[in-house]
């Protein structure tokens, strides 16, 4: 067996991450340091959701306590509580990166998410952010229905948002757009179908985040495992194989966003109302690396957890990291996933709890 040599990946970045406030945040913050992770794109979705310039300086200045080598980028949520004239306040103070739109309804926190049907109403909106270079993240998916003959449900409700994200575009030809936790083969081919002749990375408007736990779940790791459920839900093998084709590629309109949502145990082993989310954010590199091995495709790792989404998010040229006085190294070391994280009333199950990983990050001084 040839030996393994460790990969310098740099300053890798997630870009989709749920903190939560209080003291699931005090818990979790940390870990993402601690999984790999230099650059965390905050989700906004607290209760209330965040739609002001003060609660994002808060709500940043409250993760930068608890992990103070961690550079956090902020969102806001989309909802009627925002302006044009709000959106060009927050580019130009950098309080923001991005806007987040969730379909009301379809995940935690989303009631105050909007109608997927019709977006017009926010075209001001994205018209701002379109000036101003932010991203407009997607939750791409509908609501679950039966009315009027649509029958969405959780395992078409990904496709059948596509149609809403290419006329996005097609009105928005120059708005930054992410559709988030791609799970479906429909999804991977709509991006790669946008990008169609695309050689320079810069000009890539439409691109798209894939999870960890994604590339591992189906349909059957969920069903009857309420530890593994999440929104959107995964799909079938075929989907599976998709993702993990696209995230090893080495395509630079795919890149890593974990997704990680964590939920109190209690609240994942309820007999009705399981919440949706799985915890990565802990172990988040090592679980990739996992699927890039098994794929003999290490080697695309780096671009696919540091350079595409920085590249997209223009991270390089607009943001200053909080501490780049470190690398995160891959290395290979075979560790156990801890069953639990937390102590009393607030314990959280990490993604393949009890399980053993091959790799582990090393955090090394930088050249």
């Amino acid at each position: 067996m040839s030996s393994f040599e460790p990969i310098n990946l740099g300053n890798p970045a997630d870009f989709h991450v749920h903190l939560r406030d209080g003291p699931m945040m005090d818990l979790v913050t940390p870990t993402v340091y601690e999984g790999g992770v230099s650059i965390a794109y905050v989700m906004p979705n607290l209760v209330p959701p965040i739609t002001t310039i003060d609660r994002v300086v808060e709500y940043k200045a409250n993760l930068q306590k608890l992990a103070p080598k961690t550079t956090f980028m902020m969102t806001f949520y989309l909802s009627k509580d925002l302006t044009p004239e709000l959106i060009h306040q927050a580019a130009q103070q950098k309080a923001i990166s991005g806007v987040k739109c969730y379909p009301a309804g379809v995940t935690t926190n989303s009631s105050a998410g909007v109608d997927p049907n019709d977006f017009s109403d926010f075209y001001p909106i994205f018209k701002a952010m379109e000036e101003e270079n932010l991203i407009l993240n997607l939750h791409g998916e509908k609501p679950s229905s039966d009315k009027d003959g649509e029958e969405i449900h959780v395992l078409n409700a990904e496709e059948s948002f596509l149609p809403a994200l290419k006329k996005l575009h097609a009105d928005f030809p120059n708005l930054k757009i992410v559709l988030e936790h791609c799970t479906t083969k429909a999804a991977i081919d709509t991006i790669n179908e946008i990008n169609s002749g695309i050689t320079n990375a810069e000009d890539i408007k439409v691109a798209a985040s894939i999870t960890a736990h994604h590339l591992s779940l189906t349909i059957d790791s969920w069903a009857g495992a309420p530890i593994n459920f999440c929104k959107p839900v995964a799909k079938l093998p075929s989907d599976k194989k998709a993702l993990v084709s696209a995230a090893v590629s080495g395509k630079p309109w795919f890149f890593f966003g974990s997704d990680s949502a964590p939920h109190p145990l209690h609240a994942k082993a309820k007999h009705v109302g399981v919440c949706a989310g799985v915890f990565t954010q802990s172990l988040a590199i090592s679980y990739v690396a996992e699927v890039f091995e098994s794929q003999g495709k290490l080697e695309h790792l780096k671009g696919f957890v540091t350079e595409f989404g920085r590249d997209f998010y223009a991270v390089n040229s607009k943001l200053d990291l909080v501490d780049s006085s470190e690398n995160a190294w891959l290395v290979k070391k075979v560790s156990k996933v801890p069953e639990t994280i937390g102590e009393g009333d607030l314990v959280v199950a990490p993604f393949k709890a009890g399980d053993e990983l091959q790799f582990d990050v090393e955090w090394r001084a930088a050249a």
